[in-house]
């Protein structure tokens, strides 16, 4: 039986890598114990009276940063908050102009690249240019070797999750395995993002999370 508090050990010798060689990518990046001590940095980060925009993400719903986004004094947009697809877009609009976008990765090499496959693009479009800060909030789970390793963990752990998640119809759902799909209205794996360097000073940082969150 694996011992928790050596793997907790482990991964944060993990993170501490990932972290140093983020910052060579002009990336700041910050350690959490767990999701709460990972809340607390967002709200300290984040000033109230700001313009909060969010790619989907099913960690920032386990770090619990929504409802407070919701409730307290900030501007929030999610697209999700809307059936209305006009309403979508216009929101996804609105974004590339918040203060703050927050996201979180499809997996993060070793090396410090971060990596993330978009179905219509809207949310790494606005993580390379549009709002002034960019915040992901990654967990332990999501950290890997190299690019191919991020590639292999996104289509085998995180597209397949997603798309039950969203109520698609591919060929992971059904096999539990990638099956390089083109289908209309499901494929999720459209667009393939590796950010290895933000170009802009003080704009990208990365919560490192010693917990497993998200797909």
């Amino acid at each position: 039986m694996i011992k928790f508090d050596n793997v907790k050990i482990a991964n944060k010798t993990k993170i501490e890598t990932v972290i140093k060689n983020l910052e060579k990518r002009n990336i700041a990046g910050y350690y959490a114990e767990n999701k709460e001590e990972a809340l607390k940095m967002l709200l300290k980060m984040i000033p109230e009276g700001s313009t909060v925009g969010k790619g989907g993400s099913e960690t920032l719903n386990q770090v619990g940063i929504i409802p407070i986004l919701q409730k307290g004094n900030y501007t929030y947009l999610d697209s999700f908050a809307s059936s209305d697809m006009k309403e979508q877009k216009e929101i996804k609009r609105k974004i590339f102009y918040a203060d703050y976008m927050l996201t979180s990765a499809n997996a993060i090499t070793m090396d410090g690249e971060i990596v993330n496959i978009d179905g219509t693009g809207n949310r790494m479009a606005a993580v390379i240019w549009g709002p002034d800060k960019v915040i992901f909030v990654v967990g332990s789970n999501k950290i890997v070797g190299s690019l191919d390793d991020a590639i292999g963990r996104i289509k085998s752990d995180a597209c397949p999750a997603n798309c039950v998640r969203l109520g698609k119809k591919t060929p992971c759902v059904a096999t539990g395995k990638c099956g390089d799909c083109m289908s209309l209205g499901n494929t999720i794996c459209c667009h393939t993002v590796i950010t290895r360097y933000s170009s802009i000073p003080k704009r990208m940082y990365v919560i490192m999370v010693n917990e497993a969150l998200g797909f």
